[in-house]
C-alpha cells in the first residue's frame, strides 16, 4: 500500500457568543473521552471539499464544524433537561445559529441559558415521530410509490416527498394516518432514491454470493470488523478485502426495515483502524460519534466519487426504495453515485452514518441518506474505534422489532 499522510491535529472546540460554557457529552458506542479540547482540527481535505461544495474557506469551515460539534452537545443535553418540551434542534445562519424548538415558556429559558435561541412550536419532537410511525404503519403499496417521508423539525412537521403528480397520494396518506393536515406538508422530489449498490467506500471490499461477487464498502472500523450498509451482504456471506484477500465473514444485517444496516467481523490479518481514506492520499481521524443537527455541515467519502460535502436536511426519514421501505435514515443534500454506499459520513472527526442510497449524480446534485452510526453500534453492541485509543461500553440497545427483516439480494453482481 502506498504511504499515506495521517491528518491528527490538536484543536480546542469552542462556541462564540455562547452564554455558558457546555460539555459536550461523548455518545454511547464511541471510545472517545467527549474532550472538545482534545479533538483534531479539520483534515485539509475535508477542508477543500467544503470550499468546493459549500463555498466556504478554510476559517469559515473550521468555525462550521467546531459549531456544531457545539451544537451536538448542547442539543443532547437541552433534549435531556428539557424533556416533553423538547422539538428537536437545528443549525441556521450559515450554521453558526443553534434554534432549538421547545413547547413552553420553562424549557424556553433552560434554551437561553444553553446559548441557543429557543422556538416556541407547537408539537414536540415526540408527537413529531408518533405522527412519522402513524405514516408508516398506514402506508399501503400504492403509498411506496411515495420517495418517503420525515420529520421536519425546523418546520415543526412531517414532510412527505412526492414525485410530480404525488401531491394528492402524499395528502391521502396523511388523511390515512389520521396526521391533522396542519402537522404535515408535501415537498416536491426530482427523483426516486435507489440504493447505491455498485458500492467502495472508503475501503473496497467483496462479498461472495451463490450468484458472483458482489463489492461493497467499509464504513467505520470497529473493534473486530467495520460496518457498512445492511444491503450489502446476509448472515454468513464471506468477504475479502482490496487486495482480494479472505477478510472476514457478515455477521449482522437489515435491510429493508428499521434500517439499512451491516457489520462484518474480520479474521486475524486484518486490524482495523480509526481512520477513513479520502482517495486523495490522506487518512481521516475519526475521535468519536458527536451526532450533529439538522443544519449541520457533513461530509462523505467515496471511491467513485470521491469526498463530497453538503448539510444535513432531516432525521427520521422514511425512505421507499423498490427492493423495501427502510426507517430512520438522516437525509442530506450531498451527491453520490452508485460505488459509493456503505461508505462513511463525518462531520469534522466525528462519524456520524454510513451510505444508504439517494437520487441524482454529482455533476448535477442530488440527495442522499445515510443510516446513523450510533444506532449501528448500540443495536450490535460495538465499540467505534478512534484516535483518543480510549474504550467505552456502548448504552443497551433495543431488541429487533418486526420491522427488521433479513434482506434478499438485489444489488448488481460483478463477475
Amino acid at each position: 500500500m502506498r504511504r499515506r499522510t495521517v491528518a491528527a491535529i490538536a484543536a480546542v472546540v469552542t462556541a462564540a457568543g455562547a452564554a455558558v460554557s457546555i460539555t459536550v457529552p461523548s455518545m454511547a458506542g464511541t471510545n472517545g473521552s467527549g474532550n472538545a479540547a482534545a479533538r483534531p482540527a479539520v483534515a485539509p481535505r475535508l477542508l477543500a471539499a467544503m470550499r468546493r461544495d459549500l463555498g466556504d474557506d478554510a476559517d469559515r469551515a473550521t468555525a462550521r464544524i467546531k459549531r456544531a460539534q457545539w451544537a451536538g452537545g448542547v442539543a443532547i443535553q437541552l433534549r435531556n433537561s428539557t424533556g416533553d418540551a423538547y422539538a428537536g434542534a437545528w443549525l441556521t445562519g450559515g450554521g453558526m445559529t443553534l434554534t432549538v424548538g421547545v413547547t413552553d415558556a420553562t424549557a424556553e429559558q433552560r434554551v437561553r441559558a444553553a446559548g441557543a435561541v429557543p422556538a416556541i412550536v407547537n408539537r414536540s419532537v415526540a408527537q413529531l415521530d408518533a405522527a412519522k410511525r402513524a405514516l408508516d404503519r398506514a402506508a399501503t403499496r400504492a403509498d411506496r410509490e411515495l420517495p418517503g417521508w420525515y420529520v421536519d423539525v425546523a418546520a415543526n412537521q412531517v414532510a412527505i416527498q412526492a414525485l410530480p403528480g404525488q401531491a394528492a397520494r402524499a395528502r391521502r396518506l396523511a388523511a390515512d394516518a389520521g396526521v391533522p393536515s396542519s402537522a404535515v406538508r408535501v415537498v416536491a422530489a426530482a427523483a426516486r432514491p435507489r440504493p447505491l449498490f455498485d458500492v467502495v467506500g472508503a475501503q473496497p471490499y467483496f462479498i461472495s454470493l451463490a450468484a458472483g461477487t458482489a463489492r461493497c464498502s467499509i464504513g467505520f472500523p470497529v473493534a473486530g470488523g467495520f460496518v457498512t450498509a445492511g444491503h450489502c451482504g446476509e448472515p454468513g456471506d464471506r468477504t475479502a478485502g482490496f487486495n482480494q484477500q479472505a477478510q472476514g465473514e457478515v455477521v449482522s444485517s437489515v435491510f429493508p426495515g428499521n434500517a439499512d444496516m451491516g457489520v462484518v467481523a474480520v479474521n486475524g490479518d486484518w486490524t482495523p483502524t480509526p481512520f477513513v481514506d479520502d482517495f486523495d492520499g490522506t487518512l481521516l481521524p475519526v475521535a468519536g460519534s458527536t451526532e450533529a443537527p439538522v443544519g449541520a455541515p457533513v461530509c462523505r467519502s467515496g471511491s467513485t466519487t470521491g469526498t463530497h460535502c453538503g448539510t444535513i436536511l432531516a432525521a427520521n426519514q422514511t425512505v421507499n426504495y423498490q427492493e423495501g421501505t427502510v426507517t430512520g435514515l438522516t437525509r442530506t443534500d450531498v451527491c453520490a453515485e452508485g460505488g459509493d454506499s456503505g461508505g462513511p459520513w463525518l462531520t469534522g472527526d466525528q462519524a456520524q452514518g454510513v451510505t444508504s442510497g439517494g437520487s441524482g449524480d454529482c455533476t448535477s446534485g442530488g440527495e442522499t441518506f445515510f443510516q446513523p452510526v450510533n444506532e449501528i453500534l448500540q443495536r450490535n453492541d460495538l465499540t467505534l474505534l478512534t484516535t483518543t485509543g480510549e474504550s467505552a461500553t456502548p448504552a443497551p440497545a433495543a431488541a429487533p422489532t418486526a420491522g427488521h427483516q433479513r434482506r434478499r439480494h438485489r444489488f448488481l453482481i460483478f463477475g
